[in-house]
């Protein structure tokens, strides 16, 4: 969006504020520093406040905070803080705030675990009972969930109740796969993959003809060949998925779980210079960490 250089100048100033005293900012204050008169400052803020990058904050502590649009409408990071840890709702990405700062205020006690979770964006999205996730933070992987039962709108902070934290482990993958690689060719039959199914009780294999990755097979593409008439002895070729998942072996784990549950998918191919080395499964991955 194309804004005036009065207000860039009042949101610059405005976000700077706000980072250094941790709350709300009055349009007064913005209009001292830049020396501007206040009812032009007010005048600018509905402008702003209309157009997303603002938000307004009612009360005697009330005035404005800089939303997550106005940062990266201004391409800035005044802290050197990563506004990347995101917090979802139910599962889904809550657009229009992230988490700045993680604050424990009852770790010790044995039954109660709360937190006060400062915002970058609005608070007001956030209503007391909603069940949040946290994370992951950028250095520990850190996952927090809980559930919102308060809220600071002045300071733009939520108060939680947590339930679960724990931090996703950081190996590389290579750390968790299964290798050596037990593969199929294009030219095995359905009988071949339940015998070697069977034998190393597992539900998956890749496919791979001259040291070329060309497919995967699993029990449930068996099962689909087999309830549509195909006979035991139909070659692979015509019931393996073409369209592999892979991943390179330095991948951290953390990762391919956000991709298992993206893509829905129950494996995949772990590769190095191009060439399967390994298979990881949802089984290697609740062996690591059940919590998942």
């Amino acid at each position: 969006m194309d804004l005036s250089l009065i207000q860039k100048d009042i949101l610059i100033t405005l976000i700077t504020l706000y980072h250094q005293q941790s709350h709300s900012i009055k349009g007064e204050e913005i209009a001292d520093l830049i020396q501007r008169n206040p009812g032009t400052v007010r005048n600018q803020m509905q402008s702003l406040k209309a157009i997303g990058l603002v938000d307004g904050v009612p009360g005697p502590k009330g005035g404005y905070i800089p939303t997550e649009t106005a940062y990266r409408e201004l391409n800035l990071n005044t802290t050197g803080v990563d506004y990347d840890v995101k917090i979802s709702r139910d599962g889904k990405e809550v657009k229009g705030a992230h988490v700045q700062e993680i604050d424990f205020t009852t770790l010790c006690h044995p039954d109660v675990c709360h937190a006060v979770i400062k915002l970058v964006g609005s608070s007001k999205i956030f209503n007391i009972g909603d069940q949040i996730t946290i994370g992951p933070t950028p250095v520990n992987k850190l996952l927090i969930r809980g559930e919102v039962f308060g809220k600071d709108e002045a300071k733009q902070s939520l108060l939680i109740a947590t339930s679960e934290m724990f931090s996703l482990p950081k190996k590389p993958i290579r750390h968790y796969m299964s290798s050596p690689l037990k593969v199929l060719k294009s030219t095995d039959t359905i009988r071949d993959a339940i015998r070697l199914f069977n034998i190393n009780h597992f539900h998956g294999a890749p496919v791979i003809d001259r040291e070329k990755l060309v497919g995967i097979v699993t029990m449930s593409d068996i099962i689909k060949a087999l309830d549509a008439g195909l006979p035991m002895e139909t070659r692979l070729s015509g019931v393996m998925t073409t369209n592999v998942v892979e991943a390179p072996s330095d991948t951290r784990l953390f990762e391919v779980i956000r991709r298992f549950k993206e893509r829905e998918i129950g494996r995949l191919i772990v590769v190095e210079e191009g060439k399967p080395v390994g298979i990881i499964t949802q089984s290697d991955i609740i062996r690591v960490f059940p919590a998942l």
